[in-house]
């Protein structure tokens, strides 16, 4: 399958050599053979021959059922296929794989955002350079213990660390002093023992700086994997370069982060093609590494500082952003699906049901969000559309029979990477997360739940101890949620 780019220009702004008949190779380690334009268009003329056949489109949901994923051709037809009893057996069955890998468990998490100085010309984000009037901080050392500070006294374990790109202000040494301070804060009884990374592409060399540094997952979203549009979409600096952004993910696993999570922007481009080039990318890193994204989010444009939604046409509205993830769920079994507060409630509770596995919490958007006693919202990256506070999302998921999770075991236990997807393929990994969501929800009930939230959480955790298989884990469990009872933290199987 061939495609010429047309113009390609290097990170260093050279024009390349025009490329004629680039092959689709998953193998490859350049973004234009695995990431193929070519194979994106025949996917999706492959989907629109095929969506009306519900024969076919059942027989792979019935395909999918057996946990080892879909191709990105058939994802796509399903995804095509607008017949409500295909639509109705995709949601039962991404009920039923979640059920099976993650159970009831739903982890938080939150985004910390450290800089918004940024040198790149994005046109949806209003950090871009030439926006002059969003107010630019950057979070001294003293500034994010307060914030890590206040993020701990509202229970947050897991954080998501955030900033633009800009040599200057925000260099590789200023992200790893900040990860270095925030593991270092222990307030009362808080700690924050996860740090996942969302900071620009950078170099292998830098990579295993933040591989040791201890971070979880690193994250970087593409925003679109169509070419062309991604160039328009990001005008000037680094971001520009697309090879550079796209292969950015084979440099951090060679530098020997493990887990990775990837994601597109719906609503900036067409969302079939982000779609189809999302899953070619899950599937390259398969086959180049031996594991795939360790999470996949799923974020819609929404309005900010200097930017509106109405000038993106593509936006999808929440019943397609519900079929998306829930396609995601059968075509990924084994990754977390993140949505966030970009979200409403509503949206957030139909896209639980049917897939995610991770949300954030009393989130800010802000930089210095969490420790002033009001956000700014003239430094937000976007607007916040669930505003509730970390208790009362705990409160909700409880109420919806879900148990909220702070678990960071796997991370701190080595269980990452091959590791990690060899227990989720197969549904092992529950036999550890289900005590350990208990543990942590038990830490979060004694030192920060409201009284309500409480009592909520006390019966869920003695009914969900039940459902534990194994005597022997299950005593083990509740001998450790009475010493967390007693004063004592960080228990984990």
């Amino acid at each position: 399958m061939l495609f010429l780019w047309k113009n390609p220009v290097s990170r260093t702004g050279k024009k390349e050599i025009i490329m004629t008949n680039i092959p689709y190779n998953p193998h490859s380690t350049q973004a234009e053979e695995f990431i193929n334009h070519q194979e994106i268009l025949d996917s999706l003329t492959y989907a629109d021959s095929h969506k009306e056949d519900k024969a076919y489109c059942l027989s792979l949901v019935e395909k999918a059922a057996q946990m080892q994923g879909l191709t990105h051709r058939e994802a796509a037809t399903l995804l095509s296929c607008e017949a409500p009893e295909v639509t109705e057996a995709i949601y039962d069955l991404a009920r039923k794989i979640k059920d099976k890998i993650y159970g009831q468990r739903i982890v938080l998490f939150a985004p910390l955002y450290l800089s918004n100085y940024c040198v790149n010309g994005c046109v949806y984000c209003p950090y871009h350079a030439k926006n002059k009037h969003i107010a630019r901080k950057k979070l001294s050392q003293q500034e994010i213990i307060r914030e890590v500070t206040a993020l701990q006294d509202m229970g947050h374990k897991r954080l998501a660390l955030e900033a633009g790109e800009d040599p200057v202000n925000n260099p590789i040494e200023y992200i790893l002093e900040c990860i270095r301070t925030i593991y270092s804060i222990k307030h009362k009884n808080g700690a924050i023992r996860r740090v996942n990374v969302n900071i620009a592409a950078t170099t292998v060399e830098n990579y295993r700086k933040l591989k040791e540094a201890g971070i979880g997952t690193y994250i970087l979203f593409q925003e679109t994997y169509h070419k062309e549009n991604y160039e328009k979409l990001h005008p000037q600096g680094p971001k520009h370069d697309y090879a550079y952004h796209t292969e950015a993910m084979d440099r951090a696993m060679t530098g020997g982060i493990d887990d990775v999570g990837v994601g597109v922007l719906f609503g900036l481009n067409m969302y079939r093609y982000d779609f189809v080039g999302l899953l070619m990318h899950k599937e390259h890193l398969e086959a180049n590494f031996g594991v795939g994204p360790h999470t996949i989010s799923v974020p819609r444009i929404r309005p900010a500082d200097d930017i509106s939604v109405q000038s993106f046409p593509d936006a999808i509205d929440d019943q397609l952003f519900k079929k998306i993830v829930a396609i995601l769920r059968i075509t990924v079994p084994y990754t977390g699906i993140i949505v966030s507060t970009r979200e409403s409630a509503a949206t957030r509770k139909a896209v639980l049901d049917v897939g995610v596995s991770q949300i954030s919490g009393g989130s800010r958007t802000s930089v210095g969000g969490y420790a002033e006693e009001g956000e700014e919202e003239d430094s937000s990256q976007f607007e916040v559309n669930d505003n509730r506070t970390l208790d009362q999302v705990i409160n909700w998921l409880l109420s919806d029979g879900y148990i909220p999770s702070f678990c960071t075991a796997c991370y701190r236990a080595g269980r990452t990477g091959d590791r990690f997807m060899a227990l989720a393929k197969t549904g092992e990994i529950s036999n550890c997360c289900q005590p350990n969501a208990l543990l942590t929800l038990r830490e979060y009930l004694d030192d920060y739940a409201s009284p309500d939230t409480r009592a909520k959480a006390l019966d869920a955790i003695q009914k969900e101890l039940e459902h534990i298989p194994s005597a022997v884990v299950r005593a083990t469990c509740e001998g450790y949620l009475e010493k967390i009872d007693q004063g004592e933290r960080d228990f984990r199987f």
